[in-house]
């Protein structure tokens, strides 16, 4: 349990979203960065999709009102008590009555906390997250404010329990052990790969070099629903009119402008813009991390290779949860 004195910028309660639920026209919603999210889960022996606080880089600060065992993952922000550094990625028991705050970290934007059993937000279509255009999930889906109470939920797995009962004590303590975050993400964080989307014979031969060589930075307009990505404008070679058709986060679609928005989590269900290409989903938590000014380039591999990718990843982290289980089983 723990008690918002600040809540910082676009601070929100996510999830792995609702996927069911297109077709009616909403939106997936849920964490941006969902490896971050999953991850800080695994950790604590939560199930990968228990609701965690999404922060949007540093200045909440909050206080614990009972004993609490949280995990932070991320590159938005470091989570300190005074000015000692609680390392991320592990475990954290934390007593009752101290008070924790974020602090940036110039290598990201977003940051989630999870807690053991999930954070206690009724369940809204299928899912814990908030859409806040549509004011549902979360926190009365809105963003969390300053002296909110957040809760944990009482399904605690026995995993959870175990890691607990490791580390209770009279201050805060942690394992040696912590998850290697790193090697779920490639080296090279600047390269976006992506496959070819429907409309990508659209465009003329020059607009497509143009978009596999230069560099796109992210602009000022950019949110959960999309981001505007600032660079040489794309030319069309087809000019008939597209008909509104699927989209998904990670779509990237050219305006009649020749500018470039990246669809991110909170996007539409359908749109009208051609869509030049689709960012394979194990490269979406870096797009996540993005800030205002950093800039991306693109890659492009098979749909056979993304998906091999997703499927790998997945497979990753089911075996680190399985490893932890494994650690902490009762013998």
């Amino acid at each position: 349990m723990i008690r918002i004195k600040k809540a910082g910028l676009m601070t929100t309660i996510q999830d792995l979203g609702r996927r069911h639920y297109l077709s009616q026209g909403v939106p997936i919603s849920g964490a941006m960065d969902d490896l971050s999210a999953q991850i800080a889960n695994i950790a604590l022996g939560n199930n990968a999709n228990d609701a965690v606080i999404e922060f949007t880089q540093s200045g909440a600060l909050f206080s614990t009102e009972a004993d609490a065992l949280l995990c932070l993952s991320g590159d938005g922000a470091c989570l300190k008590a005074g000015t000692q550094r609680l390392p991320a990625n592990r475990p954290l028991f934390v007593p009752s009555s101290v008070e924790l705050h974020l602090e940036n970290l110039p290598s990201g934007c977003r940051s989630y906390l999870a807690v053991a059993g999930g954070w206690d937000v009724p369940e809204v279509l299928g899912s814990r997250s908030t859409y806040i255009t549509a004011k549902f999930g979360g926190v009365a889906g809105r963003c969390i404010k300053p002296n909110d109470l957040l809760k944990s939920t009482s399904a605690i797995s026995a995993v959870t329990m175990a890691i607990g009962d490791g580390l209770r004590g009279d201050a805060i303590n942690y394992p040696k052990w912590s998850i290697a975050r790193d090697l779920f993400l490639p080296a090279d964080r600047k390269t976006i790969r992506v496959t070819c989307g429907r409309e990508f014979d659209w465009f003329d031969i020059s607009s497509i070099n143009t978009f596999f060589l230069q560099d796109y930075t992210l602009g000022r307009n950019s949110n959960r629903m999309g981001y505007q990505l600032d660079g040489q404008a794309l030319i069309r070679s087809i000019q008939g009119e597209l008909h509104s058709t699927a989209v998904t986060p990670g779509t990237i679609q050219v305006t009649n402008n020749g500018d470039l928005i990246l669809l991110m989590a909170d996007c539409q269900t359908t749109g009208g813009y051609p869509r030049i290409a689709q960012v394979a989903a194990v490269d979406l938590p870096l797009c996540a991390q993005l800030k205002p000014g950093d800039s991306i380039n693109f890659k492009e591999i098979s749909w056979k290779e993304a998906e091999k990718l997703y499927i790998h990843q997945k497979l990753d982290l089911r075996k680190l949860a399985f490893t932890i289980g494994q650690k902490h089983a009762i013998t």
